[in-house]
């Protein structure tokens, strides 16, 4: 039986794609395929939300940057005045840069990585200077590209803002501020808790299984009429009250979805604000960006905090400057600078220990960004099919990056990105 497209179904029908021969980056070019291209597009070459197809490999590479043209989606505005503009200063000797991916004995340089990856695009400050930007198949400097998971961490961070102002305290329960979410297991999970993702849900997000909470979270955001059959929950706020506990909260990292759609709904109720006008009024616009960003929405406008945001590459650069520069960006101070460094400090790493990211030695994860703890002590927003926006202090390096890996699994995109960051990252210290 097919399963009714939703929101989040992009997703999961990409985490189902395995054990296959995919078409390389140079072949699986959206403008060498033609997708969409032609008044009507040929019959072969339309990709669809109705039936999900715009989200397989190798169509999803047309798709995240069209996401809107699919699914419907409220704005994020960006700045109309004191816009910031870029210093650039390309080094085209970053191409050339080796390293070893994880797993091999044979280095390979950042130049080939990049279409190993299939990146769309990507973006390298030094010092808050431009020095390596390229942009690849449907994406082009003016442009959006799908977020995914990186939509947490803005959700992440906003929460975090919150508990810095005390609008928020790290200590109260999620029921405190939604009594809707009482007799639901986020009810005595603590702001911290869903903020790192300790709390303990009988939820699954295990794609294979057809029976798993996933798919009853995803027909619910599903913002398409539902089957007349249908008798679920017909939002995300809705199934976010119908989710039960599988045990204590605070003992083990679990990285679930549905903690990020529960931070949104708290911020809201909190501010009275939605996630997108939120992060365009306290972010967004404060950073001087260029371009709309646009969140995804559900039946009942409720934007999918979880993964649902698109935006501009050299806009997620802005932001990731700020960040790297504890809040302070485009002369003004944005976000908190104790914000940051909370953040970068990093969360528990005997709770992400016990997780099933066994790969991430040593990690931790806080406030929904994702902390290495390694040398340079970076730290990243990450998202399936490639996406990141990885921040090393040390090296006083941003990078960001847009892509659409046929394998949706950041377990399959790690072995060649994250020694590839780490090798620019020291190569642009001695700089």
């Amino acid at each position: 039986m097919k399963k009714a497209f939703s929101l989040t179904l992009f997703i999961l029908i990409s985490y189902q794609i395995h054990a296959q021969q995919y078409l390389n980056a140079e072949d699986s070019d959206p403008k060498k395929l033609k997708w969409m291209q032609g008044y009507p597009p040929t019959k072969e070459k339309v990709v669809s939300a109705s039936d999900g197809s715009f989200f397989t490999f190798p169509a999803l590479r047309y798709s995240v940057c069209h996401m809107r043209e699919f699914l419907p989606t409220t704005e994020v505005r960006s700045a109309t005045s004191d816009r910031y503009e870029f210093e650039i200063r390309l080094d085209s000797s970053i191409d050339a840069v080796e390293f070893t991916p994880l797993g091999s004995n044979e280095k390979i340089s950042w130049k080939a990585s990049l279409d190993k990856n299939y990146t769309d695009g990507i973006i390298i400050l030094h010092k808050g200077i431009i020095v390596y930007e390229k942009y690849f198949g449907e994406l082009a400097q003016d442009g959006v590209h799908a977020a995914m998971s990186v939509s947490k961490t803005f959700t992440g961070t906003l929460g975090a803002i919150l508990v810095t102002e005390g609008l928020l305290k790290e200590e109260t329960k999620a029921s405190q501020y939604i009594p809707e979410l009482k007799n639901s297991a986020f009810g005595d999970a603590t702001i911290r808790q869903i903020l790192d993702m300790t709390t303990n849900l009988k939820y699954s997000e295990d794609y294979s299984d057809p029976k798993a909470e996933v798919w009853s979270f995803s027909a619910a955001g599903n913002p398409l009429p539902k089957p007349k059959s249908y008798n679920g929950p017909t939002n995300y706020y809705e199934y976010l009250q119908t989710v039960q506990k599988s045990g204590d909260h605070g003992n083990e990292f679990g990285y679930k979805t549905i903690n990020t759609d529960a931070m949104g709904w708290i911020i809201s109720r909190v501010t009275k604000q939605s996630i997108p006008q939120l992060l365009s009024e306290k972010i967004w616009k404060p950073l001087g960006t260029h371009v709309d960003g646009y969140f995804q929405v559900d039946g009942a406008g409720i934007a999918f905090a979880g993964g649902g945001f698109s935006a501009n590459l050299r806009d997620m650069a802005m932001f990731g400057e700020m960040i790297r520069n504890k809040g302070y960006f485009n002369n003004k101070q944005i976000i908190p600078s104790q914000t940051i460094e909370n953040i970068m400090n990093g969360g528990s790493q005997e709770a992400f220990k016990k997780s099933a990211y066994s790969t991430l030695n040593n990690w931790s994860y806080r406030d929904m960004w994702w902390i290495t703890h390694n040398e340079h002590n970076a730290f990243a927003a990450r998202g399936v099919h490639g996406q990141t926006i990885y921040i090393d202090p040390k090296a006083e390096m941003v990078l960001v990056r847009f892509a659409s890996h046929p394998e949706a699994k950041n377990a399959k995109i790690d072995p060649t990105s994250l020694p590839a960051y780490h090798a620019v990252a020291k190569y642009l210290l001695k700089k």
